[in-house]
C-alpha cells in the first residue's frame, strides 16, 4: 500500500475518532508498533466492547457463518462472536493475511455493516490492520473492491508517545530511559533475516522479563533476554547502558568534565555507548550552520572537541565511528571540519 502520509498514535486517535464511526478504517503498519493496543484503546475510550478477529486463521465460514433450514427455507447463521444486539467495534486483526475467499466474506460486512440477514446494530464500528509487504510478515494482496471500501492510514512509531505510554503502564524505568535517551531504537524496520528486531512490543516484552527476574538480574541473565527480544546491535547497546548505569557513568556529567571516558577493558562496551549517545546529543544541540551556535551550543562544542581528543586517545576506531557521516545521522559539517582539522588521525574512516 502506498500512503504519502504517516500518522502517530496521537494522530491515528484523531482519525478513528472522526472517521471509524462513519466509515471502516484500515490501519497498516509494521508488527509490534502497538496497532492492536491502539484499536483496543480506542474503544474503550468511547464506551464499546472490541471484538478481535484474527484474519489469518479465519475460514469463510467464521463470518458468513453456516446454513440452516427454517421454514423450508436456508438462512446462514452468523457466528455468535460477530452477531451481537449491541453497538461493538469490531476489529479485523491481520485482514490483509486472509485468504481471498476470506476477503470475499468481509465485502457486505465492511460496505453494508451486514452478514446474510444480519446486520450490525447502529453504532458499531469497523476498524482493520495489517502489516505491509517490505515487513517480511504474511501479507496478500488486497483486492481493489476491498480497499476501495476502507479508508487507510498508515502508523508509524512515535517514542514520544510510546514514552507518554510506557509511564502510565508500569515499563521498567531503564527502559523508559533508554528510549529517552535513543528514541531512534525504539523501532527498526523488520529484517529479511529470521532474527529479533526491536519494536514497542518487543520492549514490553523486555520489561516484562526483567520486572519478572528482579533488580539482583546478572549480565549474563540480562544479554539473553535483551537479545530474545531486541535487534541484535541495540541488544548491545541496552546492555551497555545497563552497565553504565551500574558503573555511575553519566553522559552528562562527562560533558560537563566531572567524569572521565571510562577507559578499562571491560568497559569498552560502556564506552561505545556513551560514545554513540555523546553524538547522538551533539546532533540535536549543534546547529547545522555554525552562525546559529549560541551560547550554550558554543560552549558544547568547545567541550565536545576536547571530548573528541580524549576519547581518540582511549579508542580511535570508536572516536572514528564518532565523526562518521557514513551513517543515516551524522554531526553538522562544520564541527566535523574542526575536529579532524585539530584531530587529523580522525579522518582515517572517512
Amino acid at each position: 500500500m502506498n500512503i504519502p502520509i504517516t500518522v502517530n498514535q496521537t494522530e491515528l486517535l484523531d482519525v478513528l475518532l472522526n472517521v471509524a464511526v462513519t466509515r471502516p478504517v484500515f490501519i497498516w503498519g509494521a508488527p509490534g508498533i502497538g496497532k492492536s493496543s491502539i484499536v483496543e484503546s480506542f474503544a474503550k475510550s468511547i464506551g464499546l466492547p472490541c471484538v478481535s478477529m484474527l484474519g489469518s486463521q479465519l475460514a469463510p465460514e467464521d463470518i458468513i457463518g453456516v446454513p440452516q433450514i427454517l421454514d423450508g427455507k436456508s438462512v446462514f447463521c452468523p457466528p455468535r462472536m460477530i452477531a451481537r444486539d449491541k453497538p461493538y467495534c469490531l476489529f479485523l486483526d491481520e485482514l490483509n493475511a486472509c485468504s481471498q475467499e476470506v476477503q470475499k466474506a468481509f465485502y457486505s460486512l465492511i460496505h453494508d455493516r451486514r452478514i446474510g440477514e444480519y446486520f450490525l446494530p447502529e453504532g458499531s464500528i469497523i476498524i482493520g490492520a495489517g502489516n505491509r509487504a517490505q515487513d517480511n510478515a504474511i501479507v496478500k494482496p488486497m483486492s481493489s473492491a476491498l480497499i476501495n471500501r476502507m479508508f487507510h492510514v498508515e502508523l508509524i512509531a512515535s517514542h514520544r508517545d510510546w514514552l507518554e505510554w510506557a509511564g502510565q503502564n508500569g515499563i521498567h524505568p531503564h527502559i523508559i530511559e533508554y528510549i529517552g535517551l535513543r528514541p531512534d531504537h525504539l523501532w527498526r524496520q523488520p529484517p529479511k533475516t529470521e532474527e529479533p528486531f526491536s519494536s514497542p512490543r518487543s520492549w514490553h516484552m523486555l520489561s516484562d522479563a526483567m520486572i519478572s527476574y528482579g533488580n539482583n538480574i546478572t549480565d549474563k541473565q540480562l544479554e539473553i533476554l535483551a537479545s530474545g527480544c531486541l535487534s541484535p546491535h541495540h541488544a548491545t547497546q541496552f546492555r551497555a547502558f545497563i552497565k553504565q548505569i551500574r558503573n555511575r557513568y553519566a553522559l552528562s556529567a562527562i560533558i560537563n568534565g566531572d567524569q572521565k571516558w571510562p577507559n578499562k577493558p571491560e568497559d569498552r562496551d560502556a564506552l561505545y555507548f556513551l560514545a554513540q549517545s555523546f553524538k547522538a546529543q551533539l546532533i540535536k544541540e549543534l546547529p547545522l550552520d555554525k552562525n546559529n551556535l549560541s551560547g550554550a551550543s558554543q560552549d558544547l562544542a568547545f567541550n565536545a572537541k576536547s571530548l573528541m581528543k580524549d576519547l581518540a586517545n582511549i579508542s580511535l576506531e570508536i572516536a572514528q565511528m564518532t565523526v562518521s557521516t557514513e551513517e543515516d545521522s551524522a554531526l553538522p559539517d562544520w564541527f566535523v571540519v574542526e575536529v579532524i582539522r585539530d584531530l587529523p588521525r580522525l579522518a582515517a574512516k572517512k
